[in-house]
């Protein structure tokens, strides 16, 4: 491998060449199964070819021009996106390039928000032990976990954590005179998929509203499809049994299949809040993404697509506990966002992973994440075949 990068990751020994669907190949010609999809990325695999037509179409137009302007290809996504969202009452979106520059706007917003409508004092963001919203100085400071917050403070001030499902301690800190929004995800990932109950988000709409504190879910990893529903929050309802509708939004990852994209998307409480300059993103927008983006939501948003997502989510979960595998502790799933606690380190099992032969005559591996120290995290792309889902479990079940 290079040594030409800086030492920010802890890299397994492949280095990769191309991918096919759900399978990359690496420099050296081994095929590699991935239940990784660049961690939640690839959404829909690797070299899916109506993506790539259009990220090529739009290349042999233009990659990119300034935010003055307006793009065809842009707004065309952006109108797609809001109609993918709005039966959560999403109405209008801002585009940038990332999950963290997606939830640094969600908390600007939500600043922005309270100090026009009650004025100064009321900045505080609310977020959950064991979230994860970015890496920037201001998501580090959002992010509820000690361990990414060593040697880069002073963080931005006004952030609160709390554990997740204690309604009494949602709301006390949800404080009508000091807090502008709460920042939750529907499911945490980098904690080990887990998922907030159905109670909880019934009480935090119900509070947020209540005391008009902006409720926003970050949908980064969860959202477009991941969890079988467009949004993770869409699974959601209030006290009256009525969908939750938050008043921000916030999506990246698998957006646009591979090509970087972030979103804020805002209801109608907040979709005014951002005015000219208050915030921008020089390749907000890009219409590469654009293009990609557009694919992405005509398959994605498809009903029966949906639903092959949570069929194949729980074949994934009904196979590995039906194992009854001792070195399983527990499964935790939400279409095809999985999450494995094991009775060993994670990252063991990784290595074994792409060291696996599968067989004599074809020499496999298979492409796994952890989330923690003994949690297998499990993200495959919404493409992979059934056939696919049982050999890399195969794998996995060797592999454990």
């Amino acid at each position: 491998m290079s040594d030409v990068f800086m030492n920010t990751y802890h890299r397994l020994p492949v280095t990769f060449a191309k991918g096919e669907g759900a399978w990359l190949t690496d420099v050296n010609g081994k095929k590699y199964l991935d239940f990784c999809s660049g961690i939640a990325v690839n959404c829909l695999g690797h070299n899916y070819p109506p993506l790539v037509k259009a990220i090529s179409e739009q290349a042999a137009k233009f990659n990119h021009i300034c935010n003055y302007y307006m793009s065809d290809i842009s707004e065309a996504f952006a109108e797609k996106l809001v109609a993918a969202c709005a039966g959560a009452g999403m109405r209008k979106v801002f585009l940038g390039n990332s999950g963290a520059e997606a939830n640094e706007g969600a908390c600007k917003i939500a600043r922005k928000y309270s100090l026009v409508k009650h004025g100064p004092g009321r900045h505080q963001i609310v977020t959950l032990r064991g979230s994860f919203h970015g890496r920037t100085i201001t998501t580090l400071a959002a992010t509820g976990q000690d361990v990414f917050h060593k040697d880069f403070g002073p963080f931005t001030e006004g952030f609160s954590y709390i554990p997740g499902g204690d309604i009494a301690a949602l709301d006390n800190a949800l404080d009508p005179n000091t807090t502008a929004g709460f920042l939750l995800e529907a499911i945490q990932g980098e904690s080990g998929i887990r998922p907030q109950s159905k109670e909880y988000v019934a009480a935090a709409a119900k509070l947020c509203a209540e005391r008009d504190i902006l409720l926003m879910f970050d949908e980064v990893q969860a959202g477009v499809g991941r969890t079988g529903t467009f949004l993770a929050c869409e699974a959601y309802h209030d006290e009256h049994g009525l969908g939750i509708k938050p008043d921000v939004v916030t999506l990246a990852k698998g957006l646009c299949g591979g090509i970087p994209v972030g979103a804020v998307l805002a209801g109608e409480k907040a979709m005014d809040v951002f005015q000219i300059s208050d915030h921008g993103s020089t390749f907000g927008g890009n219409p590469l993404a654009a293009a990609a983006g557009i694919v992405v939501l005509d398959t994605v948003t498809k009903p029966d697509f949906l639903k092959e997502i949570a069929r194949k989510g729980a074949k994934f979960e009904s196979t590995i506990k039906g194992w009854k595998d001792p070195k399983v502790k527990e499964i935790r799933a939400r279409g095809l966002m999985l999450g494995v606690d094991i009775t060993e380190e994670a990252w063991p099992v990784l290595e074994k992973g792409i060291s696996r032969v599968y067989s004599e005559k074809d020499a496999h591996g298979l492409l796994l994440l952890s989330a923690g120290k003994n949690t297998l995290r499990l993200l495959p792309p919404y493409i992979i075949s059934d056939a696919e889902i049982e050999q890399g479990l195969e794998i996995l079940k060797s592999c454990l």
